[in-house]
């Protein structure tokens, strides 16, 4: 689950569980963590980059704006290789070939102990 405010309103970001902790850049925070991984990086084939595969946590805000959104995968994050950290980005996740998993700018990162 995934819960923001303070934000703007009236408008969808896209959000994601990455594999490295927030940092002093936004690409610090690595990659979308795929339960089973793309060879190819930046992945953006939908076979890999897909609700399946990845937490896509698609947030829709309110005239205030504040939204909340949730979803559930049927997997859990392997011991040896857990994420850490939640990105929202600036607009929704695409999922056509070739955008697949792609949603802007990285606006926020929480550094998360999954």
């Amino acid at each position: 689950m995934l819960a923001v405010r303070g934000v703007q309103p009236n408008r969808t970001y896209g959000a994601h569980i990455h594999t490295q902790p927030c940092g002093e850049l936004p690409d610090d925070a690595g990659p979308h963590f795929q339960y089973a991984t793309d060879p190819v990086q930046p992945s953006v084939d939908p076979t890999f980059a897909n609700t399946q595969n990845e937490v896509w946590l698609d947030i829709a805000t309110d005239e205030t704006g504040a939204g909340s959104t949730e979803t559930t995968v049927t997997w859990t994050f392997p011991d040896d290789r857990r994420p850490k950290s939640v990105v929202v980005h600036a607009d929704g996740t695409a999922s056509e070939p070739g955008q697949a998993g792609t949603a802007g700018g990285r606006v926020a990162c929480i550094s998360v102990d999954f």
